[in-house]
């Protein structure tokens, strides 16, 4: 069976705690490579990690906040300039294609029309579907996170290994669903005991522990408050540069 290599470019909050980078995960499978979302440093993580922004076939968005979809004007953009000739797919929740090039337009005008030498393709995916995208087969999972637009869990397939990311939410029982006999459950945990609205605390995602049955599960998207308690963890946590093969 093919390896799958797993990199947290970004790996921080929508702040910035403990001078980490917004969300960025590079998945690369034998002939193909995506992001599990590109928040609004990915562009910077990618290039400070080395990863040519061109050789990414497809950006996987989970919900339309700025630290998890903000980066796409900038990647866009960039492909623009550098010459990229292969199309770049996008896939993510309804509403996607509009806030991003509404996005494209607050921060550069003009640039969502402008002409590129490749294709911008978005794909929007329906809830609780398994569609493909590419060679990717992406299962959302409709989660609890404010945003504007339906928020998703990712349940990822390619070359037989699955990789789960629950984005932001609260506890829901359909992470379950999504992790189940995933290689690799990332999940977001974003402070140790506080209750923040539509996130998942540490104590919280504890208790139900035992209902994710999942191969291995690391933790990400945490606070300075959660950071603040990593030597206490029994949990596999990600920091930027963290690189897990599967």
């Amino acid at each position: 069976m093919a390896t799958v290599r797993v990199r947290f470019l970004g790996s921080g909050d929508a702040f910035g705690s403990g001078g980490r980078l917004q969300t960025c995960i590079l998945v690369e499978a034998t002939e193909y490579s995506y992001l599990l979302d590109c928040g609004a440093s990915s562009l910077i993580a990618m290039k400070g990690a080395g990863v040519d922004p061109n050789d990414i076939d497809t950006i996987l968005i989970t919900h339309l906040h700025g630290d998890h979809f903000g980066g796409l004007p900038f990647f866009i953009l960039d492909g623009q300039f550098s010459g990229r000739a292969d199309r770049l797919q996008v896939a993510g929740p309804p509403g996607l294609k509009t806030r991003v090039t509404e996005a494209m337009e607050v921060f550069f005008p003009g640039s969502s029309g402008a002409r590129r030498k490749f294709e911008v393709q978005f794909q929007e995916l329906p809830e609780g579907v398994p569609t493909s995208v590419g060679p990717l087969k992406v299962t959302p999972f409709e989660v609890l996170h404010a945003c504007g637009a339906p928020p998703y869990a990712l349940r990822v397939e390619i070359d037989g290994r699955i990789v789960t990311y629950s984005g932001d939410t609260a506890w829901t029982d359909r992470l379950a669903i999504a992790a189940l006999g995933a290689d690799l459950f990332i999940c977001e945990s974003y402070s140790y005991e506080k209750h923040v609205p539509f996130h998942l605390d540490y104590s919280t995602l504890m208790q139900h522990r035992s209902e994710l049955k999942c191969k291995r599960m690391v933790l990400t998207h945490m606070s300075s408050d959660m950071l603040a308690h990593l030597p206490e963890l029994d949990v596999e946590t990600a920091h930027d540069g963290l690189e897990i093969v599967l």
